[in-house]
This record gives structure tokens, C-alpha cells and sequence, in this order.
């Protein structure tokens, strides 16, 4: 075998949305202003689900897990790109697109696991309220978190230590804004089969696992509902997932959307701005979601802004 390994990359070229250099200011101040918010929202959740002990509950323990992941998932690509832009730049080192890759697939992974987690909990308390203290006690709770934390890291330890196998020829640009597993392995000069096998493997066990968890648990959701007889019970019953339900659809449609178009065009840069909605538009509108039409939330911020409740 000839050794390919030795020419040694040492830096890749993220292409980003536009080479035009009339429209980076435009998405740099755009994705500035989403980081801000995602950031700012998310840890005002966080902030009041620490705060407020009347949100010391199983459902508010996983929204602020969730939220501490959604800011971390940001944050492996967002502040790399920004910084890019700010210094009329494209390049990646080798060492860093690695450890983005690395976070990046933890963030995402614990994403997917924190939501089946929380559907779980939401089936739990609907469908067993009487016994959903006791079932979702303290320890499993954190069980649920640790594990999710595990899976997360040992498939992107996994997949890291993969990548790091294959070999690098002259072709060093990356068609997207952040260092993207499906993108690196396309890029490789070496054999990729074991890679795309494990990678797709992957993809059916770790997100097509919690996502059948996820309807399981809403068609028995959705058959609990519907087997209480006043119209008030059905509201307050489904009210208490719609939030939750929302941002599972908003994940997991923008995500299988920007793979099942991937995979058809083959046009990378409209994967890349595809995943936006993803990577950037999901963690940002995930606070509103959860405290606009939230009771106890919007009740917690007024007793800690020191806003009489209504």
C-alpha cells in the first residue's frame, strides 16, 4: 500500500455558505445574533429551573440538561465560523476540525437522547401520574442523564478514533461551516467503507433507538388522552407535552429533512444551509418554545425579576 498518510494534512478549507465577500457581513451579524439568543435563552432556562424550587421536578431537571446541551451544541460550530468571517478566513486546522467533529457528535447525540428521556417522563406522568414520583425518583433521573452522557461520548469516541484511521490526499475543502463526519469521510483518499458502515449503523441504532422510544411513548400518550372524558382534562393533559412535542418534531423533521435531500440532490452547499435549522435554528427557538405557553416557567421568572404574579 502506498503511504498516503505522508503528505501529512494539516489544515482544512471550511467553504462556508457564500465565497462572496459582499454577503459575509450580512451572515455574520445573522449568526451573531442567533448564537446571542440561543445562548441568552437557554440559560435563562437553566438559570430558572436552578433557582425556583417549585421546578425541582424530573420534566424541568431534563429541560435544563437539555438547554446546558442545546448551548454546547451551538457552540462547537457557531463561534469557529464567526471568527472565520471576522478574520477573512476559511482555515481549519486538523487538530481542531477533529475536536470539533468530537463535540459536535456528543452535543448532537445527547440532543437525541435528553428528548427520548423526556418523552419517557412525559408518558410516565400522563399515562402513571399516581405512580410517577415513585417511578421518577432522583436516581433514575440521573441515571437517565448519565447514560445519555455515555452513549453520547463513547459513539463520538467511536466515531473520532475512525476518522482519524483514514488518510488525507490534496483535496482539503469542506463544502459546509463546520467539520461535518459525513463531509470528512467524503473527503478521505482512503478506503471509507468501515467508516460509512459504522456511521450509518450508527445513525439507525443511536437516533432511529430514542426516536421509536419517542412514538412509543406518544401513542400511549395520545391513547391515555383520549380515554379521559372531559374536554378540560384533554387540554391540561396534552398541554403538559405539547411543548416537549414541538421541539421533538422541530428536531428531528429538520434533521431527517436535511439527510434525506443530501442524499438525493448531492449538492453539499444546500445541506449546509439546510443544517442550519438544525444546528442553529432548533437550540435557538428551543426557550421560546418551552416558556412562551409555560405556566410554571413564566411564574418562576416573575417571583425571581420580582414581578407580582397576576
Amino acid at each position: 500500500m502506498q503511504s498516503v498518510n505522508d503528505t501529512r494534512i494539516s489544515e482544512f478549507i471550511l467553504l462556508g455558505f457564500s465565497e462572496g465577500p459582499e454577503l459575509q457581513p450580512l451572515i455574520f451579524g445573522l449568526f451573531l445574533s442567533m448564537y446571542l439568543i440561543t445562548v441568552c435563552g437557554n440559560l435563562i432556562i437553566i438559570l430558572v429551573a436552578v433557582s425556583d424550587s417549585h421546578l425541582y421536578t424530573p420534566m424541568y431537571f431534563f429541560l435544563s440538561n437539555l438547554s446546558f446541551a442545546d448551548i454546547c451544541f451551538t457552540s462547537t460550530t457557531i463561534p469557529k465560523m464567526l471568527w472565520n468571517i471576522q478574520a477573512q478566513t476559511q482555515v481549519i486546522t486538523y487538530a481542531d476540525c477533529i475536536t470539533q467533529m468530537y463535540f459536535f457528535i456528543i452535543f448532537s447525540g445527547l440532543d437525541i437522547y435528553l428528548l427520548a428521556v423526556m418523552a419517557y417522563d412525559r408518558f410516565v406522568a400522563i399515562c402513571h401520574p399516581l405512580q410517577y414520583m415513585v417511578i421518577m425518583n432522583p436516581r433514575l433521573c440521573g441515571l437517565l442523564v448519565l447514560m445519555s452522557w455515555i452513549t453520547s461520548v463513547s459513539h463520538s469516541l467511536l466515531q473520532t478514533s475512525m476518522v482519524l484511521r483514514l488518510s488525507f490526499c490534496t483535496e482539503v475543502e469542506i463544502p459546509h461551516f463546520f467539520c461535518e463526519l459525513n463531509q470528512m469521510i467524503q473527503l478521505a483518499c482512503s478506503d471509507t467503507f468501515y467508516n460509512n458502515m459504522v456511521m450509518y449503523f450508527a445513525a439507525m441504532l443511536l437516533a432511529g433507538g430514542p426516536l421509536s422510544g419517542i412514538i412509543y411513548s406518544y401513542s400511549k400518550i395520545v391513547s391515555s388522552i383520549r380515554r379521559i372524558s372531559s374536554g378540560k382534562g384533554k387540554y391540561k393533559a396534552f398541554s403538559t407535552c405539547a411543548s416537549h412535542l414541538s421541539v421533538v418534531s422541530l428536531f428531528f423533521c429538520t434533521s431527517l429533512g436535511v439527510y434525506l435531500s443530501s442524499a438525493v440532490t448531492q449538492n453539499s452547499h444546500t445541506s449546509a444551509v439546510a443544517s442550519v435549522m438544525y444546528t442553529v435554528v432548533t437550540p435557538m427557538l428551543n426557550p421560546f418554545i418551552y416558556s412562551l405557553r409555560n405556566k410554571d416557567i413564566n411564574m418562576a421568572l416573575k417571583r425571581i425579576i420580582g414581578v407580582p404574579a397576576m
